[in-house]
């Protein structure tokens, strides 16, 4: 990752503005009504690819464009610092959790059979982690993989699956071998149109409504060995490996995303008045402004040093975990304080402010909980 060329300050601009143009263009028009619908269609994912939004940081002989992490993580802060934490949250899944693990891991053969896709937009991608019963002890999975000859049945359930209903290609967590617990655990690439594969239902969640978010049957689908990720019984080492990257892009979001609010909000403050003065006007009104902006300028300090820590190859889980557990904590109450300064009209759905608050609350869970994050940072501070 040393390697990769950090960006100027007038590049990251330039795109910054390109990408904006898409959104106004692309998405603003339409969002509401795939909010209301909870889907938005599969074409969305073929237009971020062609206009070079997804995988951004991949390799240039897998299809990417050999830019900077940096580049991936302004991508999903600016999309979420727009209003479309769900559109963020699918697209960090894709780009900065499912593809990693198949640059990082993935044998040659997958690599040039699924980068290249997924930078196109061609494939959509999931990670299948959670089940009904195992959520952040993943040890307790119970979808297996057992071996057949020379290929593998695999049986079980996922759920609250980001990108389940739109997902081409799926980096599933198995057991290949359910007595030897994390060591028998083993990932594997599967593609979405074998025999066996069943998408449950679209969830309905409180926020992030038109993220598809589904569950994910498997009942003997035959996969090759061809298709193990990272080496049989090593899957749970290589989660791992890779949860870094994934929290440290959710922490991304969630600053992107308390930018966004607070801006809206100084808009609205400045316009709505009450007793015969604009709302900002009133010392409460200031301060509050002014206490939000300094969590999130110290957050986004945190994440800045922590992504070029990222890019040097330095990043440790527990920097990782800090840093999505200060700016996930920070999202929620950047909006509930926003959200409270435009008073009634805050709690009105057509208001950006009711969406913004209702998509952050799911940032203190997925990833990793909240306390699931104390707990792994206080482990490198005194131990188990």
């Amino acid at each position: 990752m040393s390697e990769k060329v950090l960006l100027s300050a007038e590049e990251k601009e330039l795109f910054r503005d390109s990408l904006g143009k898409f959104l106004e263009r692309e998405i603003e028009p339409y969002y509401d009504d795939w909010e209301k619908e909870e889907l938005w269609p599969r074409e969305v994912w073929n237009k971020l690819g062609e206009n070079g939004f997804l995988c951004v940081d991949m390799p240039s002989e897998y299809g990417g464009y050999d830019a900077s992490f940096e580049l991936s993580c302004l991508i999903t802060e600016e999309i979420a610092r727009a209003g479309y934490g769900a559109l963020a949250s699918s697209v960090s899944v894709h780009s900065d959790i499912v593809v990693p693990y198949i640059l990082h891991l993935g044998t040659e053969e997958q690599k040039q059979n699924i980068i290249p896709k997924m930078v196109s937009g061609e494939f959509v991608g999931a990670i299948g982690m959670t089940e009904p019963g195992a959520g952040s002890d993943l040890q307790g999975m119970k979808t297996t993989a057992i071996k057949d000859g020379d290929d593998y049945l695999i049986n079980g359930q996922k759920t609250f699956i980001t990108n389940g209903q739109h997902c081409d290609i799926i980096v599933l967590a198995t057991k290949t071998d359910p007595k030897q617990g994390a060591r028998g655990m083993t990932l594997f690439t599967v593609h979405c149109n074998l025999d066996g594969f069943a998408r449950g239902r679209n969830l309905e969640k409180i926020g992030l409504h038109s993220a598809d978010t589904s569950e994910l049957f498997f009942q003997d689908v035959r996969v090759s060995a061809k298709e193990i990720l990272g080496g049989e019984g090593q899957g749970f080492t290589n989660l791992m490996n890779e949860l870094p990257r994934e929290r440290l892009i959710l922490g991304v979001g969630s600053v992107g995303a308390a930018e966004g609010m607070l801006e809206i909000t100084i808009d609205y403050v400045l316009e709505r008045k009450a007793f015969g003065q604009p709302l900002s006007k009133f010392q409460n009104t200031r301060f509050v402004l002014a206490e939000m902006k300094t969590e999130i300028e110290l957050n986004r300090a945190l994440m800045e040093k922590y992504i070029l820590r990222y890019v040097d190859g330095e990043l440790t889980p527990s920097e990782a975990s800090m840093c999505k557990l200060a700016a996930s904590e920070m999202q929620g109450r950047v909006a509930d304080q926003c959200l409270q300064l435009f008073g009634g009209y805050g709690y009105m759905r057509e208001y950006k402010i009711a969406r913004g608050f209702v998509d952050a609350r799911v940032q203190r869970i997925y990833g990793g909980t909240s306390e699931i994050m104390k707990e792994l940072i206080s482990r490198e501070l005194v131990g188990r």
